[in-house]
């Protein structure tokens, strides 16, 4: 017997036809032998109307309480008939929310953005062993919590993704099934690119990556607690099949991801090229990147701007690169010049909730070392990480300053 936690996004549950088949995929393993828990984000939909309901009638006075208890109504309700249509298909079902007795998750009384109480949940998530136990298949609201007075409370973004990973490891699930939309995670958008391939694996660090570039299969913030012991998978609804193998998501969740700052172990150096309008010159980064890459020097950063463009490489590479570089500026109309600097330390900020969560988390960065009076030679940033170059007298001590930040 295997325990499946089988989440349904609300796309697969737009509409009374789907929602009779994702039942039917659920009784399907349950007359395997399996046990299912089946976690239900709200019918497509509703919870944007109920957001637009809210915004027309009550405006800025709405309280966050109130908030969450309005939104709350878009997962009680797929929940309710959710499990009614399991038991029309001849097997025990009930929904399970916030006022239920076996609800599972338990948090702060953040109305909006709850944090997990993570031993409460666990101890509470027996209750929800126990109806499985009975043969009941219980049909749990995603996205939804209760606070420490019995209040509801909301999860934020990704929350439906998230109350799934959670059960699973709170239950020892065999394996997370998240249904959505789409065959699983393609090589791109296939709306875009026709030819886009559908992935049979992807780790957990590329799901965040892609996840955080507008991927909208999975919220990054659920995989951070994906157990590394639970399998887990990505499936379509339209397929009906929870045993469909999709895209499965490989290896855990590192901590040491979450945020985590890094001094790059050798000295940089950066060198500048500089000319007229070279942001328009077609080519021109792919040819400077080419000579150094023909002749194995590796760019650790690189920006662009309308009259220069500066790249990073390691010290013991910079005058040879220097060299290969004036070759391209001498025979190049639209360049005039270039320069070296040297020693440049790399610090490298890495964390998944950077854009996604955390507003104004560079200036947080810097602050602390325009305090200390360090200099910043350049910074870049993606959804994911910021990197910071800096004179490489300085590296260790900014490291220390931005790790005070992140802790």
């Amino acid at each position: 017997m295997e325990l499946i936690v089988a989440k349904f996004g609300g796309t697969s549950v737009g509409n009374g036809a789907r929602i009779k088949k994702a039942a039917q995929s659920v009784v399907n393993e349950f007359m395997k032998g399996n046990q299912v828990v089946v976690v239900v984000s709200a019918i497509n939909k509703t919870t944007d109307d109920l957001i637009e309901v809210a915004d027309g009638a009550i405006g800025d006075k709405i309280s966050p309480q109130q908030m969450a208890q309005i939104l709350s109504m878009g997962e009680m309700t797929s929940t309710r008939v959710f499990a009614s249509t399991i038991e029309s298909l001849g097997v025990k079902s009930t929904f399970v929310d916030p006022y239920s007795d076996e609800w599972p998750i338990i948090t702060d009384n953040s109305p909006l953005e709850a944090k997990i109480n993570f031993k409460a949940s666990e101890f509470q998530s027996k209750k929800i062993r126990e109806l499985l136990d009975q043969g009941v298949i219980p049909v749990v609201c995603g996205f939804l919590g209760r606070g420490p007075n019995n209040e509801i409370t909301t999860i934020g973004r990704g929350g439906s993704d998230v109350t799934a990973f959670f059960l699973g490891h709170a239950l020892k699930a065999s394996e997370v099934v998240i249904v959505t939309d789409v065959d699983g995670v393609m090589s791109t958008d296939p709306r875009k690119i026709a030819e886009a391939e559908k992935l049979d694996k992807i780790s957990v660090e590329e799901m965040r990556d892609i996840a955080v570039h507008g991927a909208q299969v999975l919220h990054p913030n659920a995989l951070k607690f994906k157990d590394p012991m639970i399998k887990a998978k990505i499936i379509s609804f339209e397929k009906g099949d929870l045993s469909d193998k999709g895209t499965e998501i490989i290896g855990p969740f590192e901590d040491n991801l979450l945020k985590s700052a890094v001094l790059y172990p050798e000295e940089l150096s950066i060198i500048a090229v500089v000319g007229e309008h070279m942001i328009e010159s077609k080519g021109l980064l792919a040819q400077l990147t080419n000579i150094l890459a023909e002749n194995d020097i590796n760019i650790y950063g690189i920006s662009a701007g309308e009259n220069s463009i500066t790249v990073f490489v390691t010290k013991k590479d910079s005058d040879r690169a220097y060299h290969l570089l004036h070759r391209l500026v001498v025979n190049t109309d639209i360049l005039s010049s270039l320069s070296i600097g040297k020693d440049i330390a790399m610090i490298t900020v890495v964390s998944p909730e950077f854009t996604v969560e955390t507003p104004g988390v560079i200036s947080d960065i810097i602050r602390p070392l325009r305090k200390n009076n360090i200099n910043i030679v350049e910074i870049s940033s993606s959804q994911t990480a910021i990197i910071i170059f800096v004179e490489w007298k300085n590296g260790k001590k900014a490291l220390e300053l931005i790790k005070e930040v992140l802790n």
